[in-house]
């Protein structure tokens, strides 16, 4: 007599628990099936919640081709997820978990209570309840076989899952669990991984001592910015003793980075009064100075003190600041020259991963039927401004149903 097949309930495991790995473990446990979450570190999100520290931003309200654009080169290979889980369901899912969200002044969104901790809280209590394990201080190790291989605190183990989803994070903050150790053990399985490389990071500049020792730590305020043949981006930037870091550079750091990597530096122009075009500032500044110091003449006529004289006085000379014309020159094409990025652990986010070639559309691994990769370890990049944490949902998301899909095609 013929035995019925026993049925057993599908089983996966997501290595990270980043908001990628969370949102797997999520979809996947909706569908039934059994999740196991490894983590290296004591608790889960702890980049998340660092994120959400002056407050949360989780994603940005502007329309979809804008938003895509901000992508750059990978816009295409993200497009697709944010279509299934874009801008605005990022925003209904926050609301299921209790979270209003309100659009700010930018065009931001922002928890209502700006941090990251309660949203957090409320997502972990939902994934337990819908039985979720959590495994802390495991650290993966690559593949023993067939199987993964963690360091745990009772020594080694190995586990196996029907599907695995890997959300490991990129190189940038290795304290919080994202070091890029991973990188080695996939390319042994043949998957090729882009150079990880920092993004959203500052960049250094060769400042005089007096520069350094006066303004370093000083915010450049309300300003323009651009590189050649680019468009002016409006913001600000902090001056530090290395260089320069803040929202407007980490807008314009992978074009800054790609030309420092071709050619050596990247000039970066700035607009310190963008308010004033420059026939304004040249009538201004062609007023009698009488017995006034350049400094003075400069801050009364230009709007220009502190750091931002500081800046001038950088890169043109005395004579060049006395002319009124080529003053007014200077003070809308102030160039800034960057010489090399900051180290990898220093940055918000990494560039590089695994490349899009080595995945099918539900990013899985052409050379590991079953294994799925979400969130920064891939190879696309974002600026801040909530575009690094919605692609981050969206992949897992993507992810967590391609392995539904793969499991129900396999079955």
């Amino acid at each position: 007599m013929k035995q019925a097949a026993v049925m057993t309930t599908p089983t996966a495991i997501i290595v990270g628990g980043g908001p990628a790995g969370l949102m797997a473990a999520e979809v996947l446990s909706k569908a039934g099936i059994v999740v196991d979450i490894y983590d290296a570190m004591p608790s889960v999100g702890r980049k998340f919640l660092l994120a959400g520290v002056g407050g949360l931003n989780l994603t940005h309200s502007e329309d979809t081709q804008r938003f895509l654009a901000r992508y750059g080169k990978s816009s295409s290979w993200v497009r697709p997820w944010l279509e299934v889980f874009g801008s605005a369901a990022l925003r209904t899912w926050a609301q299921s978990l209790g979270v209003e969200t309100y659009v700010g002044s930018s065009g931001r969104v922002f928890p209502r209570e700006m941090k990251a901790a309660p949203l957090l809280r409320a997502w972990l209590r939902r994934l337990r309840q819908t039985g979720v394990r959590f495994h802390l201080r495991h650290r993966w190790r690559g593949w023993q076989g067939d199987e993964l291989l963690f360091d745990t605190p009772a020594g080694q183990r190995t586990e196996r899952a029907d599907v695995t989803v890997l959300a490991l994070g990129g190189g940038s903050w290795p304290r919080l669990g994202s070091n890029g150790a991973w990188v080695p053990w996939l390319q042994q399985r043949g998957i090729p991984v882009a150079t990880l490389k920092p993004s959203n990071c500052g960049f250094e500049v060769e400042w005089s001592d007096y520069f350094r020792s006066h303004y370093a730590g000083e915010a450049v305020k309300r300003v323009n910015a651009w590189l050649d043949g680019g468009s002016p981006q409006a913001g600000e930037f902090i001056v530090t003793r290395h260089g320069v870091e803040g929202g407007l550079i980490y807008a314009l750091s992978h074009e800054l980075r790609e030309r420092i990597e071709s050619r050596g530096s990247a000039t970066l122009h700035l607009d310190i009064n963008p308010a004033k075009d420059t026939a304004r500032l040249t009538a201004d500044l062609s007023k009698p100075r009488g017995a006034q110091s350049l400094a003075n003449h400069l801050r009364k006529q230009a709007g220009v003190e502190g750091v931002k004289a500081g800046l001038l006085r950088e890169a043109f000379s005395a004579a060049d600041l006395t002319e009124p014309a080529r003053a007014a020159r200077a003070i809308k094409d102030l160039p800034l020259r960057l010489v090399a990025a900051r180290p990898l652990e220093e940055a918000i986010s990494s560039a590089g991963g695994v490349v899009s070639t080595a995945m099918d559309e539900r990013l899985m691994l052409h050379a590991m039927p079953g294994v799925f990769c979400a969130g920064e370890m891939l190879d696309w990049e974002a600026p801040t401004g909530g575009y690094l944490l919605t692609a981050c949902f969206a992949s897992g998301y993507v992810a967590g149903q391609g392995a539904i899909q793969w499991l129900r095609d396999k079955s």
